[in-house]
């Protein structure tokens, strides 16, 4: 008993000494507000972090925010896991690496996401330069703490983040690892209508298509529930109207459908009541999500699809018939602009970026689900380069992850990683 008592309060004190260094650390930081956070999950030391950041990084004159950060320290000369967030981040979370790799944690919150949003927004500010800039800054101030390799991780629009850095900042990292990341060619990315017109069955893909005309053809009976079930759900419908929001839906249902890896079986049939397969249907295709609320939320999510990044849109030949809300005389697009501003798409980066991931893109590795919808806009495999590629079989977009791989495949990425941050992974 004194033996375990004396260990325990040499524990205490070696993770308070520990403690009382990194705050000194932290306070010698130039730009940056911390505060602990406690926890009584384990005994992982969290401080939140704000972020001085410019505006503009070419032009610091032009004003600054405060970028939301969390800090997991794990040990001075471990290894340091940047998470690149793609949207917001209200709490603190470990990922996989960081519990693979024993690492300190750096998870960092997008920027005119969440928190990290500046008093008075200005869009032109959004842009994937100045938001990789972010994250170098971030880098470059706890280089001064974290002297063992680097490694950045992110999943799906945070894993594009963390391709995009290392794009801008090839050097800030030893290894980088997406997670079910797209990386489109276009602003209307069309590998996913080729996707959704050959994955799975042809049985599954013709229910879906019979089940998208029921819903339409049965409007008049839908909206009225749907009207209630907004009120219920607190959601407002004035970026779109009720009607568009439903077509919208209906459109995203085989896109979300494989995206989140839902059953064939579960498709309502013909003879299920209307209720029942409304029931489904927001389920797997959660008006929501057309929503205001969603619209607001993520607002920079979509300026930065419609400027840069690129999105998908939706294959209406064999719908033009029964849509009645939307135009039919192009294919619909999934980014829904601020305010239905003007705006205008640069492809340069993306060709850009798309050529340096094929020639130059070395020490990436690639996860992917197979039935992931976005697996669609997956940076195709290069034998030019030094990376590895995951497909996992049967998984998607919630569960392509290290922990859902075969052993072989494990095998194989602790290879990768062992060898290319010189570390020994147990």
């Amino acid at each position: 008993m004194r033996c375990f008592l004396g260990l325990f309060f040499l524990y205490t004190i070696s993770n308070n000494v520990i403690a009382q260094d990194l705050r000194t650390l932290l306070f010698e930081l130039p730009d940056v507000i911390f505060k602990k956070v406690e926890t009584d999950r384990d005994s992982s030391i969290i401080y939140e972090l704000n972020v001085k950041q410019p505006l503009d990084h070419g032009d610091p004159a032009k004003g600054y925010f405060y970028q939301k950060v969390f800090l997991r320290h794990s040990g001075f000369y471990k290894p340091t896991v940047m998470a690149t967030e793609g949207y917001g981040c209200a709490k603190t979370r470990v990922y996989e690496l960081t519990r693979l790799l024993d690492a300190n944690q750096i998870q960092i919150e997008h920027r005119f996401f969440g928190e990290s949003m500046p008093d008075s927004l200005d869009y032109n500010y959004l842009n994937l330069e100045q938001a990789t800039a972010d994250l170098h800054k971030i880098n470059q101030l706890f280089r001064r703490i974290y002297s063992g390799s680097w490694v950045s991780t992110g999943i799906s629009k945070g894993g594009a983040t963390t391709i995009f850095y290392r794009y801008f900042y090839p050097d800030d990292v030893d290894v980088s690892v997406p997670y079910v990341a797209p990386i489109n060619t276009e602003f209307e990315e069309k590998r996913i209508y080729d996707f959704l017109d050959n994955v799975g069955s042809e049985e599954c893909r013709e229910k879906i298509k019979a089940f998208q005309v029921r819903l339409l053809k049965n409007r008049n009976e839908i909206l009225p529930l749907l009207k209630f079930y907004g009120i219920g759900a607190g959601l407002t419908f004035s970026y779109l109207t009720l009607e568009e929001a439903f077509e919208f839906a209906v459109l995203e249902y085989p896109f979300s459908f494989w995206q989140w890896g839902h059953d064939c079986k579960d498709i309502p049939s013909y003879e299920m009541s209307i209720q029942k397969s409304l029931e489904h249907f927001i389920e797997v295709s959660e008006i929501g999500f057309f929503s205001d609320k969603s619209m607001e939320k993520y607002a920079s999510h979509y300026y930065q699809s419609a400027t840069e990044m690129g999105y998908y849109g939706y294959e209406i030949d064999e719908f033009k018939g029964l849509l009645r809300a939307l135009p039919t005389n192009k294919n619909p697009h999934a980014a829904f602009v601020p305010d239905k501003m003007n705006v205008r798409f640069d492809k340069k980066l993306l060709d850009d970026v798309n050529k340096w991931l094929e020639t130059d893109g070395s020490r990436f590795i690639y996860i992917y689900g197979e039935l992931d919808t976005w697996s669609a806009s997956a940076v195709p495999p290069s034998n030019r380069v030094e990376s590895i590629w995951f497909f996992l079989k049967g998984k998607h977009h919630g569960s392509a992850r290290i922990r859902n791989m075969t052993i072989e495949e494990k095998q194989k990425l602790t290879h990768y990683l062992e060898q290319w941050l010189e570390v020994d992974i147990k």
